[in-house]
């Protein structure tokens, strides 16, 4: 296939897409097609389970996900889906506030004070305000900041083989990267890694 009939195979589809509902994620196109495009248009740099044979996912279902193929995957590698895949009770609670508003925490809204008061609620008291992150990289960021304003340091310690996220601030604490070889990078002088055997 050349990119000229993969891309407008690929327009093809996301045009008769149109008519369907916003949510209904057919899949438009074989393992063998979705990995060429993938190949063409995301950057090789960007991790892809198992490069080799990759698993083409197509839909996922509390701890589960499914292939194309309707194999079965228990998921205990994703760090996205941290209460479970498509959770009725959040898609349903998602659905309901991207209806009604969808905007960031700097503006008035009832649910940001609603829900920090019910976080505030389960926590030790003194840990009552909260900050509200929309990805791990941004938390990790965030905590990184804070510990360094509170304590005035600049060193951390890290665990062998960490992740931590894909922020600049973040890398070099993402010790695994340094093992992929090919990198040729070592954590700086203020990264301390402890090793667990």
């Amino acid at each position: 296939m050349t990119n000229s009939i993969l891309h407008d195979h690929h327009v093809d589809a996301i045009e008769s897409k149109s008519d369907e509902p916003e949510y209904d994620f057919k899949e438009y196109y074989s393992r063998e097609h979705t990995l060429a495009l993938r190949d063409i248009y995301i950057p090789y740099c960007t991790e892809l389970f198992y490069r080799e044979n990759p698993l083409k996912i197509v839909r996922c279902q509390g701890t589960y996900m499914y292939d194309q193929l309707g194999n079965k995957y228990l998921d205990c590698i994703n760090n996205v889906a941290h209460v479970g895949h498509c959770h009725p009770y959040i898609v349903t609670q998602i659905s309901k506030q991207m209806a009604a508003c969808a905007t960031n925490n700097r503006y008035l809204h009832d649910n940001t004070v609603v829900l920090a008061e019910k976080l505030a609620k389960t926590l030790p008291k003194g840990l009552d305000q909260m900050f509200y992150t929309n990805s791990g990289s941004e938390s990790n960021d965030l905590a990184l900041r804070l510990a360094r304003q509170y304590t005035g340091n600049y060193d951390i310690l890290v665990l062998d083989n960490a992740y931590h996220g894909h922020l600049t601030s973040l890398f070099d604490l993402s010790t695994y990267k340094f093992k992929k070889g090919h990198t040729g990078m070592k954590p700086p002088e203020h990264v301390h890694v402890v090793r667990i055997d």
